[in-house]
């Protein structure tokens, strides 16, 4: 199994991506673009399987993180992906996501700043 801080790692990097892809974009513009919806989407989903990945012993330590929200998005967004609500997955990439970001950074910062 990897280590818990490079699934930490992959939900920071995708979640810069997911700012980079939507900086100066519209909530319209993003409703009505294939392309980018498909780059977030897959963005959302490496969030969510780098979740699923950390072990249950380090997702209770961290309940300030809701782990089974960002799994259970990830599922829906694999395996229902005709059922995907463009306008949840902007309000999820646009506010949640950055929120995400910032505690596990800090998470990192806290636990793995020595190493």
């Amino acid at each position: 199994m990897r280590p818990e801080e490079l699934y930490l790692t992959d939900i920071l990097e995708a979640a810069d991506s997911i700012k980079n892809f939507l900086t100066g974009i519209e909530r319209e513009t993003f409703l009505q673009n294939d392309l980018l919806r498909s780059a977030v989407l897959q963005k959302l989903s490496i969030i969510g399987e780098a979740a699923a990945h950390l072990p249950l012993d380090f997702k209770k330590r961290h309940p300030e993180v809701e782990w089974g929200d960002i799994v259970g998005f990830r599922n829906i967004a694999v395996h229902a992906y005709f059922a995907v609500e463009w306008p949840i997955v902007w309000v999820t990439a646009t506010q949640e996501v950055p929120e995400l970001r910032r505690r596990i950074a800090d998470i990192l910062a806290r636990e793995y700043a020595g190493d």
